[in-house]
């Protein structure tokens, strides 16, 4: 906190300083108005040096305080004096335009005609004056924070070797990322060029740095200019050029950093010089879809929210994007204390400890579910709570079905004895024709869902989603790979051919909700994923962006595949009707119901299967799921 005698000093700097150039800029106002050649009549110099020798003395003495004080009145003495952007300009061009109309207003007032006359300001002086005060104002405050980013900022000294870097995108973001890194030269980073595929901007200079040429030039960076690192200022959506510049600099030696999206820099959440290498999430992203936030915070705002498996990759960003929706109360519940606290100090960081409530619980205890559910009756529930290992669930089918079937049954039934408006389960792609036990599990989940729907009397709406992998989920295959290159390989790979969908997750859960305010009682819905990508060509990608070179550095291994493992995962069973939904990227299948005894009998005949053996335990959820093939062991 700044002491009184601070605040004095700074005062007194403002008001010598403000005061010595408006004293400068009054002078030469008069010399450039009056101060004419010898020869101009005697009439006319007598003239003249009556403005410059007698009034122009006076009104220095008026004239000066009067512009300090309005400068002081329109904030420019509150300020920190090296700080200084556009704002403080106009601020300060308003202040000196109001000393200007006063000296045109003082003459009318007061009377003219004698130059003797202090308040008499000829307006061709005013004029003169007001121009040149706002020149040397903002030119010497520009010039007093060029000087101190530039070269006084002791505490941002850096420190060792400081990076060359080239940026990707002479766009904003890329303008805004070349101005911070030269006024924070604590970075350890000079931008030196840029690279653009846009040839109006080529040979022109941003914020001093050059425009050299397209994103083709990286590979003469290294020796005509000494760049080590390039850095993306592109949009996330243009993917395709985005792996095309990072194949150019993995070939170029160079390193791939990000800068952070335009709508996090827009959100305040980031600078533009939060840069961070360059993730496989970059590469291989979509557009972010654009979800309709009013119908969603229709369904969330000032609701009570339940979420299952609120530990888990899903689930906690499901309490993320709910928490973000002003919500009555989020109830997050997992079996897990440790990824449970995990995820409630993080939302405690963000501002969101007055709306959440954690609780430890199995979604199997259904004693332990009805206290939940008495006490908060919640509104939404989003049933995330799984096993989604495939080959450890191929090993111990029994625990798919207890967690994912008879725990989704229990969830579900509570949410419609206890009046929830609507149960939302989470479902997988692998639900789809299943191979493997997960899979089979799900099958069955959404089984059960469908069958909540088809009670009579209960006004809970159930529906299911279903979408493929997720970029980074815990047991996914992204962190096996970044684990894997990390102690130096190899990389193992399951079967050449094998590809999966892949969606973001911020982007799944945030359909997630959307799709939730689209489907109706007894819908499955899917996510559209883009096309399937292969495995081993996002392992090559990831070796790439980790400067190192698949098969030379960093072996690549194929393994074969896993127990249940299918080659391409598939989205439509047989017999289910596709149909749009009001979103481009949620979509609609209505099945015919299988011929089962009844929800029930269901869940009794599974109850049946959680003391048989593994291979006969499988034989048995095939006779409840014909589509599925279990794994030959």
């Amino acid at each position: 906190m700044a002491t009184p005698v601070n605040r004095l000093q700074r005062a007194a700097f403002f008001f010598a300083a403000y005061g010595a150039l408006a004293a400068l800029s009054l002078w030469f106002a008069y010399e450039l108005r009056f101060a004419g050649p010898e020869t101009a009549a005697n009439g006319e110099r007598l003239a003249s040096e009556a403005y410059l020798y007698v009034q122009r003395p006076m009104v220095l003495l008026w004239l000066i305080p009067l512009k300090v004080l309005l400068l002081g009145a329109w904030g420019q003495f509150r300020g920190v004096f090296y700080y200084f952007r556009l704002p403080d300009a106009l601020r300060m061009g308003f202040a000196l335009a109001v000393a200007t109309a006063i000296t045109f207003a003082l003459p009318s007032l007061i009377g003219s005609g004698n130059p003797a006359q202090a308040f008499s300001v000829p307006r061709g002086v005013a004029l003169m004056d007001f121009n040149l005060s706002l020149v040397l104002f903002v030119g010497f405050r520009v010039s007093i924070r060029a000087l101190r980013e530039r070269f006084w900022s002791k505490g941002q000294a850096t420190q060792g070797v400081v990076e060359r870097i080239a940026i990707v995108g002479a766009g904003q973001a890329g303008a805004q990322l070349a101005s911070e890194l030269m006024s924070r030269r604590g970075h350890g980073i000079e931008p030196v060029c840029f690279l653009d595929d846009d040839a109006a901007k080529h040979n022109l200079h941003i914020h001093g740095v050059p425009v050299i040429g397209a994103p083709e030039r990286m590979p003469e960076l290294a020796e005509k200019y000494g760049v080590t690192e390039i850095i993306l200022a592109l949009p996330a959506s243009a993917v395709r050029r985005i792996r095309e510049v990072s194949t150019l600099a993995a070939a170029s030696n160079l390193r791939v950093l990000v800068v952070p999206s335009m709508a996090e820099l827009a959100g305040g959440r980031v600078r533009a010089s939060d840069i961070r290498p360059i993730s496989v999430e970059d590469i291989l992203g979509r557009e972010p879809a654009k979800l309709d936030d009013d119908a969603i915070d229709a369904m969330v705002k000032g609701r009570v929210v339940l979420v299952t498996g609120a530990g888990g990759s899903i689930g906690s960003e499901l309490c993320r994007q709910v928490a973000a929706r002003s919500p009555a109360r989020l109830i997050m519940l997992d079996q897990c204390e440790v990824l449970l606290y995990q995820a409630e100090q993080e939302l405690i960081a963000a501002g969101a400890g007055a709306l959440i409530t954690p609780i430890v619980a199995d979604v199997v205890d259904a004693d332990r579910l009805r206290d939940v559910f008495i006490r908060f009756a919640p509104d939404l529930v989003l049933h995330a709570a799984a096993h989604k290992h495939v080959p450890m669930m191929e090993s111990q089918p029994s625990e798919a079905l207890k967690n994912n079937v008879l725990g989704t049954a229990v969830v579900a039934q509570l949410a419609a004895e206890y009046g929830a408006d609507k149960f939302v389960l989470i479902s997988s792609d692998k639900a789809v024709n299943p191979t493997n036990v997960m899979g089979a599990s799900k099958r069955l989940a959404e089984l059960v869902v469908q069958s909540m729907q088809a009670r009579a009397g209960s006004r809970t709406s159930f529906l299911a989603v279903r979408f493929g992998n997720v970029l980074g989920s815990s047991g996914s295959v992204i962190p096996i790979f970044r684990r894997q290159i990390a102690a130096g390989g190899p990389v193992t790979v399951t079967h050449p051919e094998v590809k999966r969908y892949f969606m973001t997750i911020p982007e799944a859960v945030g359909l997630v909700l959307q799709s939730a305010t689209l489907g109706g009682g007894g819908d499955i819905l899917i996510l559209e994923m883009g096309e399937p990508l292969k495995i081993i060509d996002v392992a090559r990608q990831l070796i790439e962006l980790s400067g190192l070179r698949p098969d030379i550095d960093i072996e690549i291994r194929i393994i074969g595949l896993r127990p249940g493992e299918k080659l391409v995962e598939e989205l439509q069973c047989e017999g289910e009707q596709y149909r749009p939904t009001e979103h481009p990227r949620v979509f609609r299948f209505v099945a015919a119901r299988p011929p089962l005894d009844g929800l029930d009998g269901l869940l009794g005949r599974v109850q049946a299967l959680l003391s048989l053996e593994r291979q006969p335990c499988k034989q048995g959820i095939r006779e409840l799921v014909p589509e599925y093939v279990p794994f030959a062991e």
